[in-house]
């Protein structure tokens, strides 16, 4: 076993994994995992830029991830950083903070990379699994970008798409500075044709038609999950390979769309950090599942962190 500690840092969120890690079984031992929301990507989509306190939100989760990786002891660490860093004019400012504290650069990969950690980390487990017909699709709706992948035991093609729960609501919901509650229907048309323009650049990459499992990864829809299942409070053994039928998809986003901000934070499973921008999250998954017909989402919990830390531990077909 090699104990190894994997941080993705994405537009809404810094996670980190400390694992055991056994190339040669596919076993992935959890230590420690843990998320906090930061919204590094906060108003990059209009200024290009991180912004300060957006940046000092991410240093002080570094500085208490710094703090358990090295309690824990892990050997080798990978920091990833996805859509906002890769956007941002100022990400310079960013790679320079994260090295001072946690004394590696973070990867600023591209959304194919992204991709291809997201399948690895949501597909390895299913592994032999004949309830779940391949192809897969893999989707990871982020704060700043959607990942698609399709493939079987490997990856066969993917496609990172400017959407994600973050960008759509601070482009389509906010007015003045302010998240409208509930949105307007033109609001609502104007984020679904963002959305549907989106998966037109997918498909171009993807055959997102072709896959027979979906596999939903991130935030957006493990918090659809816990709703559908009316969780009191949050609970990732409940969610991971759960699953949510289109029906039960369009009647949360649905009810999402038309909710006020109380309404939506009075749910038990919702993270403070999402309330906003859930909907939007819920919006894309949806629109997904129209697209390519999906009767169900199957829910994962393992998705582009797990993926990092296999190529921390160096599995093959790893980056």
């Amino acid at each position: 076993m090699t104990r190894v500690a994997a941080i993705d840092c994405g537009t809404n969120s810094i996670r980190l994994l400390v694992a055991d890690a056994d190339p040669e079984t596919g076993e992935l031992v959890d230590l420690d995992r843990r998320m906090t929301i930061v919204r590094l990507g906060q108003g990059v989509d209009r200024t290009g830029r991180l912004a300060p306190e957006a940046l000092e939100r991410t240093f002080a989760a570094c500085r208490e991830y710094a703090a358990v990786i090295k309690e824990l002891g892990a050997q080798r660490l990978r920091f990833v950083a996805t859509s906002a860093s890769r956007d941002a004019e100022n990400r310079d400012e960013f790679v320079r903070g994260v090295l001072d504290i946690l004394g590696v650069e973070p990867e600023v990969i591209t959304g194919e990379q992204e991709a291809e950690f997201s399948f690895t980390g949501a597909t390895k487990e299913l592994k032999g699994r004949t309830d779940l017909a391949r192809p897969y699709l893999v989707v990871d709706i982020g704060g700043g970008s959607t990942e698609f992948v399709v493939g079987e035991e490997h990856v066969r093609a993917a496609r990172s798409v400017d959407v994600g729960c973050v960008r759509m609501t601070e482009r389509h919901l906010v007015v003045d500075g302010e998240v409208t509650d509930p949105p307007s229907a033109e609001q609502i048309a104007a984020m679904r044709a963002d959305i549907e323009a989106a998966l037109d650049l997918a498909e171009e990459t993807v055959p997102l038609r072709e896959a027979h499992t979906l596999v939903g990864l991130a935030g957006s829809v493990t918090t659809v999950s816990a709703i559908a299942q009316e969780l009191p409070a949050y609970d990732s053994v409940a969610i991971h390979h759960s699953r949510v039928s289109h029906a039960g998809v369009r009647e949360i986003t649905e009810w999402l769309l038309r909710s006020t901000h109380a309404e939506r934070a009075a749910i038990g499973s919702m993270h403070p950090g999402r309330v906003d921008v859930i909907a939007a999250g819920a919006l894309v998954l949806l629109s997904i599942m129209e697209r390519i017909g999906a009767r169900e989402v199957v829910v994962s919990e393992h998705d582009i962190l797990d993926g990092i830390a296999w190529s921390v531990a160096g599995a093959p077909g790893t980056l």
